[in-house]
């Protein structure tokens, strides 16, 4: 880890009563590892010799060809003063290598304070001591020493510092936005006075900075306040809207899973079939529709003129999700069906694939354990970055269908713009798709081994 730039600032400060205890102990154990005694020896040998005069001709002669090469012309005092630096290089890393090669014939070596480190923690009494002022240090290295906790430690940091930046772009958009939350929502009858009032009350008044600090900590304490429009608690708000866009976005993602899977696989088995030319050519339309008209037609034959299914959501009547589930699922089925196809057809000839069918398994063998298996990788990436944009789109068909949900509810703040409002839904939203995405990091390492093994290498 201290090969690591960033961990070895991590764990200097996270450990720092024990490092410098460490520190003291290893400077006081250098002194006796004879690396000074024995580099001082061959520095003054070779001082006393030849060496130095021998290796200055070498490099000047070096030095005056590089200069010609480039036809550089420098003075004299330059070209001395580069020469006396490539000289005292060189004379570093020859005493460097000198003393290393004795102290190995002395069967000892330069004592390094990861070695005083180790020799120090195998002791049980300094282990037992040093736990509570290093437990931060120790945890650090607990994760850093199993490869797949170590992999989610990392890609759980990274996504803090991503949701650091949607937030504060979010805001910046939103606070140069040209309009105006006070007189917007107080009308246009409105006094300075009372727009004065409003933004005090709201810390509208306040620098940048501090609304934007204001936001942050809102967003990561679960805390952001009333709205500007209605005075509701945001969070309540969020909390009881956002599971409906979730649950409407993980519904259609099954359905997608479901449809999409099967028929990508076989129109890979079936390559330029009846069956591949139809569904691929039903998926190209899938992607093409877009939801607002999808969702309207849905209405109007199913609901208006059939009177199937009801026309807006109800949580009490479960046929009210069919039509939204449907519209938000196509364009993911589509894109998934499409992958899936150009994915195995990748695999479906390959060497592994000959082999497995060489060694008399059955077809379906073939095809399961082997060649899906080894496309999954794009599918996975395709599929988590459509979810993403599930529950960011989900807006429209919100609307459509008049579902109260994460979407329609940012929609219908963002005019005012209600900060609070907009900032609790588009943060809130992007850590579930951060998740989302460390899900799927994750089962790359789950579905294929190569990627196990870099996670182990890294």
């Amino acid at each position: 880890m201290l090969l690591h730039p960033v961990y070895r600032y991590v764990l200097l400060i996270l450990g720092l009563p024990i490092n410098l205890i460490v520190y003291l102990l290893w400077r006081s154990d250098r002194k006796q590892d004879q690396w000074d005694a024995v580099r001082l020896k061959i520095e003054q040998e070779l001082r006393s010799t030849s060496y130095l005069e021998v290796k200055r001709l070498e490099l000047e002669e070096q030095l005056r060809r590089k200069h010609q090469f480039f036809k550089q012309e420098v003075s004299e005092a330059a070209f001395n003063q580069q020469l006396h630096s490539w000289l005292e290089e060189t004379l570093q890393k020859e005493l460097q290598e000198r003393t290393a090669r004795e102290l190995e014939k002395q069967g000892r070596y330069r004592l390094e304070m990861h070695d005083t480190f180790g020799q120090w923690i195998a002791k049980p009494w300094f282990l037992t001591l040093s736990i509570l002022p290093g437990c931060l240090m120790y945890l650090i290295l607990f994760l850093y020493g199993n490869a797949y906790l170590k992999y989610i430690f990392e890609r759980v940091l990274m996504t803090i510092f991503v949701i650091l930046g949607v937030a504060t772009l979010v805001f910046t958009i939103l606070y140069l936005s040209p309009f105006n939350p006070a007189a917007n929502i107080l009308g246009v009858t409105a006094t300075q006075e009372q727009i004065a009032a409003f933004n005090h009350v709201y810390g509208l008044d306040q620098p940048y900075l501090t609304q934007l600090w204001n936001n942050i900590k809102g967003v990561a304490t679960f805390d952001l306040g009333k709205s500007f429009a209605g005075n509701e608690n945001v969070t309540a708000t969020i909390a009881r809207k956002f599971p409906i866009t979730l649950t409407l976005a993980v519904i259609s993602l099954l359905l997608a899973l479901i449809i999409a899977l099967p028929i990508g696989i076989i129109s890979a088995i079936r390559p330029n079939s009846w069956f591949d030319y139809t569904f691929m050519f039903i998926a190209l339309i899938g992607l093409s529709i877009p939801n607002f008209w999808q969702g309207l037609i849905f209405i109007l034959n199913f609901s208006i003129k059939m009177q199937w299914l009801p026309a807006t959501f109800n949580p009490q009547n479960w046929l009210s999700m069919i039509m939204p589930v449907i519209v938000l699922g196509t364009g993911l089925t589509a894109a998934v069906a499409r992958m899936t196809r150009s994915s195995t057809l990748e695999v479906i000839h390959e060497d592994y694939v000959m082999t497995a069918r060489a060694k008399g398994l059955s077809e379906r063998q073939v095809m399961l354990k082997h060649a899906v298996r080894n496309a999954l990788i794009p599918i996975i990436t395709v599929v988590g970055l459509q979810f993403g944009a599930m529950l960011g789109g989900a807006a429209v068909t919100e609307k459509v269908f008049n579902i109260s949900g994460l979407g329609s509810y940012i929609v219908d703040k963002q005019f005012i713009p209600d900060i609070p409002s907009i900032m609790g839904g588009v943060i809130y939203t992007a850590i579930t798709i951060s998740i989302v995405n460390v899900v799927v990091d994750l089962f790359y390492a789950f579905i294929d081994p190569r990627v196990r093994s870099k996670m182990k290498q890294y």
